[in-house]
């Protein structure tokens, strides 16, 4: 299946939501979801695996990719769609070469010289953020706006651009405008709620877009 990057790039987050991550990955996909990152930076190796095996086939049976944040080890024991990288996670060029050529590898970048640098690499799209503050992540790099957002997408090319950090249903479409091609949200979405909304959530993220 050839790899199509959706206009919103929904991340679970099990903290923030107080769901599993295949109870998140249910609502999300309800919500019109076609490409899912797991995140999970608290759970020990063999509960994020058993974890993300429960999220995949929920993924499976809504014919939903989905990718796992950080860990290409678990990507690859579960038999998921692929693996995001952060700066210090395993090289790009090592995760292709164990996930195999039709795996979907992303990479963090939080500036345009990381960003050119990464366009180098085998990677299916880069990241760039975090654009507005945001929440859910620790000690965050620092904000690099919209006009962060425009310098990456000129220095890339036409290389897929997710942009990430602080992104509502009220600033999405700047940011699309300013030249990502997807919005990867996490707080706007999961937020404490019902969980019905989530999906609810989902598709009104969707429609402004």
């Amino acid at each position: 299946m050839p790899f199509e990057l959706p206009k919103l790039y929904p991340i679970t987050d099990r903290r923030l939501s107080g769901l599993s991550h295949a109870a998140q990955v249910a609502r999300l996909c309800e919500g019109g979801a076609r490409l899912v990152q797991l995140r999970e930076k608290h759970l020990s190796p063999r509960e994020f695996y058993r974890e993300a095996e429960g999220a995949l086939k929920v993924a499976r049976s809504r014919g939903v990719r989905l990718v796992i944040n950080d860990r290409a080890d678990i990507a690859l024991a579960v038999g998921a769609d692929g693996v995001h990288l952060g700066q210090d996670d395993m090289p790009p060029d090592a995760a292709r070469a164990l996930l195999g050529e039709g795996a979907v590898i992303g990479f963090s970048t939080h500036g345009v010289e990381q960003a050119v640098a990464a366009a180098r690499l085998p990677v299916d799209y880069i990241a760039i953020g975090p654009v507005f503050a945001t929440q859910s992540k620790e000690n965050p790099d620092p904000s690099v706006g919209l006009e962060g957002v425009a310098r990456v997408r000129e220095a890339v090319g036409r290389l897929p651009l997710v942009a990430i950090g602080g992104i509502t249903q009220e600033n999405a479409r700047s940011v699309l405008d300013a030249g990502a091609d997807s919005v990867a949200v996490i707080s706007a979405l999961l937020a404490p709620a019902d969980p019905a909304e989530i999906a609810r959530r989902m598709g009104d993220f969707i429609a402004r877009l």
